[in-house]
């Protein structure tokens, strides 16, 4: 395996590693957008059911109150009233950055990201057009990212970062070419010749399992094509040079020539670097170049929360149960009144029409306005109702309680939601109902804020 078939394995290692987070956020983005009743279980006979097929089996229609995704608009809308539209950036440059990208509107989207999945990634690139460049800010769908595991919650640790790109032929010429017209070419040839077969050879051959991690090495659009970048974190061997009459610094490979003078003072020392690498899914090698900004680093903005022992837990996980079991009284509820409604009926035998099965009159007695004969020949005994009220057995205390632990486990109070306070309450009382309920919050609020510093800081160092 030559060097460039390592940096492809490692990245397509850490995208494999990260596979139960994009099944997590998967899960609930579901439900955090009305999709409630997929998860699936195994029954007694070894069939895989989703939970909407055994109520539907059972005769229930499921129903869903999605209260999630009203917390998750409750926590985005605050945020966004309280920091983001009133935030004051110093730097100039950076302000016409907000200006240019949309960031409110982009950084209200990533917190929507950040609650569902725990996740925030940006991306900052230089984009440079026929006359002019710009600072490009983009939100990075974790599905097409990856990086190494790490610990630290600053991500001090981290060596190796990317993320997966579809892209057209002239945007990939338009990335990688550098302006050549013969390597412009060349790329076009690389994914011109059974781009698909080429691909999964060369997984096979780095031991990668290509058909189960298709979409890392294929792209989701057949009329793309799949480009893999790769930042690294390596050091090198450097010759520092230091001029005392100048006060200027500078790196030179090692062996360089440099000229003599008494200013001038060198030695030899070890330099950390990104490196930037561009990949064919067929293993070559598109492009490379070390980081060309000032603050020497990869691209990425990202914030995992809360990062515990490179886990990833996020604020719509905490609160699925509870979503769960509302879902699941309510539909008790439903179930409980429609059959007291409806209530049983005792039919004779003796009674059954003639040419009539058992399940025509099931059919008939489901519809509540069918007309079900019966035959009196063998005696009086006819068809007979029985309707008893069981709707009043703790079902409606039930549900209160759950959305009571769901406004505790997740923060998000009445108070915070702006709903009526109760009648003889203070307005100083509601105010610090409310301030108390943001406290609750401020651990995810401080952590996003902290999340954009960093970005605007990296915006600065360009």
């Amino acid at each position: 395996m030559n060097t460039n078939q390592e940096f492809l394995h490692n990245a397509y290692r850490a995208w494999c590693q990260g596979s139960e987070l994009r099944s997590r956020r998967l899960r609930n983005k579901r439900f955090a957008y009305g999709d409630q009743w997929s998860d699936t279980f195994t029954n007694i006979h070894g069939a895989v059911r989703s939970e909407y097929e055994v109520f539907l089996e059972g005769g229930t229609r499921p129903m869903t109150n999605n209260l999630i995704r009203q917390m998750v608009k409750t926590i985005v809308g605050r945020y966004r009233s309280e920091f983001i539209n009133n935030q004051h950036v110093d730097d100039k440059n950076v302000e016409g950055v907000h200006q240019l990208n949309q960031l409110d509107e982009l950084d209200s989207r990533a917190l929507e990201e950040f609650l569902i999945s725990g996740t925030a990634v940006q991306r900052i690139d230089v984009v440079h057009d026929l006359w002019q460049q710009r600072v490009a800010v983009s939100n990075v769908n974790i599905n097409n990212f990856f990086v190494n595991q790490y610990d630290d919650p600053l991500a001090r640790d981290c060596d190796m970062v990317g993320q997966l790109h579809d892209m057209t032929m002239a945007q990939l010429l338009k990335q990688v070419a550098g302006g050549s017209r013969s390597k412009a070419a060349w790329v076009r040839r690389l994914y011109s010749n059974d781009c698909r077969g080429r691909t999964l050879d060369f997984a096979h051959a780095i031991g990668a399992d290509a058909h189960q991690g298709t979409s890392f090495w294929v792209p989701g659009d057949a009329s793309k094509c799949r480009a893999i970048e790769v930042w690294t974190r390596e050091s090198r061997e450097v010759l520092l040079c230091h001029d005392k009459a100048t006060a200027q610094v500078w790196l030179l490979p090692p062996g360089a020539r440099v000229k003599n003078s008494e200013s001038l003072v060198t030695r030899w020392d070890i330099a950390t670097v990104w490196h930037c690498r561009w990949f064919s899914p067929m293993g070559d090698l598109l492009a490379e170049c070390d980081s060309p900004w000032a603050h020497g680093s990869h691209p990425f903005v990202m914030k995992f929360y809360p990062l515990t022992d490179g886990e990833v837990h996020s604020f719509v996980e905490d609160i699925i149960d509870q979503q769960k079991s509302v879902n699941q009284i309510i539909t008790l509820i439903n179930n409980i009144m429609m059959a007291s409604a409806k209530g049983v009926l005792i039919f004779p035998e003796t009674a059954l029409p003639d040419g009539f099965t058992w399940e025509d009159v099931r059919k008939v007695w489901r519809n509540c306005n069918g007309i079900l004969p019966y035959n009196p020949n063998y005696g009086d005994n006819k068809p007979e109702q029985i309707s008893v009220n069981n709707t009043n057995i703790g079902a409606y205390e039930m549900v209160k309680l759950q959305m009571q632990l769901l406004e505790e486990i997740s923060g998000v109070t009445g108070a915070l939601q702006g709903k009526a306070t109760v009648a003889g309450n203070s307005a100083t009382l509601y105010q610090n109902e409310t301030a108390n309920a943001v406290i609750a919050l401020s651990d995810i609020f401080g952590t996003f804020t902290n999340w954009r510093q960093n970005r605007d800081r990296k915006i600065a160092g360009l």
